[in-house]
């Protein structure tokens, strides 16, 4: 089995060596190692948010800038299309840590919501005990690494970075560290870009089996760039709930696509159709008030190579996120 980590690390040391370009910085806190502020302490790019979703998929994932059409709302986005589903998205992009590092004895730092595959080496979800995939040791002569992205405003010290070692079993100079805040260029890229994931997510929620699907594509809008990253966390949601359309191939007998497909979509959710800052306010900031089955595309399609046929549920609606762009 390949190693998501070193896929992942290939594609930060990218990004390290065009960081001006890209617009980013990129320092070494151990002398091995990353941390690639994308957006923090500069301004990032849209394509250092293409390469920074694409290491959250260790490489197992391609994501492509496109404009999409709703009608007469003309909006950038993303294309994103993934190999090895289970593995691109949920065992690496999936965004399951929320890391509080304890930098001293008794207190906590929020450091932000991780993805990526040292959430592989980590293992602290109850996800990875249904996933088939551990992260292999590291090849004769070299050393494990661990690559994570942070969505947050703050960029970690180097105890931070030791903390994530020590709980990723790897040395210091072998981790890497992308962060990016929700309101800047690669926050609104990376999040949109998470829309196969969202709803390989949703199927697990739900209780469909993953594994069944070998491939996935998706499009969603690109949410501006807002002035806040609380404004910003409603309207990359909104992006994703109203704009994002996915399409998976399968292997499964029919029986189980029908059962599944019309949870799929978010308007399966008594919360849909009310922006997400609406929502939020409404649940008193409290995020686990809102009905997690709201977190999906907006519209589902399934092809199953077993039989041949095609199921679809959900549809884009662009009045729900046409105020994103303020018309």
């Amino acid at each position: 089995m390949f190693s998501l980590n070193q896929r992942a690390a290939d594609l930060v040391e990218r990004m390290a060596a065009d960081a001006e370009a890209l617009g980013c910085a990129a320092s070494r806190p151990f002398g091995g190692g990353w941390i690639i502020d994308a957006g923090v302490e500069v301004p990032g790019s849209l394509e250092a948010g293409r390469l920074f979703a694409e290491a959250c998929m260790s490489g197992l994932g391609t994501v492509a800038l496109r404009q999409l059409e709703f009608g007469d709302l003309v909006m950038p986005g993303v294309e994103v299309h993934v190999r090895r589903p289970v593995l691109a998205c949920m065992a690496s992009q999936y965004a399951g840590w929320a890391v509080s590092a304890e930098l001293e004895p008794g207190q906590k730092t929020f450091l932000g919501m991780g993805s990526g595959p040292a959430r592989a080496r980590f293992r602290g979800e109850p996800l990875f005990e249904t996933l088939d995939y551990t992260e292999p040791d590291a090849a004769a002569g070299s050393s494990a690494q661990a690559v994570l992205a942070l969505e947050s405003r703050a960029l970690p010290s180097r105890e931070a970075v030791a903390w994530l070692a020590e709980r990723c079993a790897v040395a210091p100079e072998q981790v890497y560290v992308l962060v990016a805040p929700t309101a800047s260029l690669v926050g609104s890229v990376q999040i949109a870009a998470r829309i196969v994931e969202t709803g390989l997510h949703k199927m697990h929620e739900i209780g469909y089996d993953m594994n069944t699907v070998i491939a996935g594509f998706g499009t969603c809008p690109l949410a501006p760039v807002a002035g806040d990253d609380l404004t910003a966390l409603g309207w990359t949601n909104d992006a994703v709930l109203y704009g994002g359309r996915v399409w998976y191939t399968v292997e499964a007998d029919d029986s189980q696509v029908r059962a599944a497909i019309e949870r799929l979509p978010s308007n399966s959710s008594p919360d849909y159709g009310s922006p997400f800052g609406e929502l939020w306010e409404r649940c008193g900031g409290d995020f686990y008030k809102i009905d997690p089955l709201l977190f999906s595309p907006a519209e589902v399609w399934i092809n199953n190579l077993s039989t041949g046929k095609t199921f679809k549920s959900g549809a884009v609606d662009p009045g729900l996120f046409r105020h994103v762009v303020g018309s």
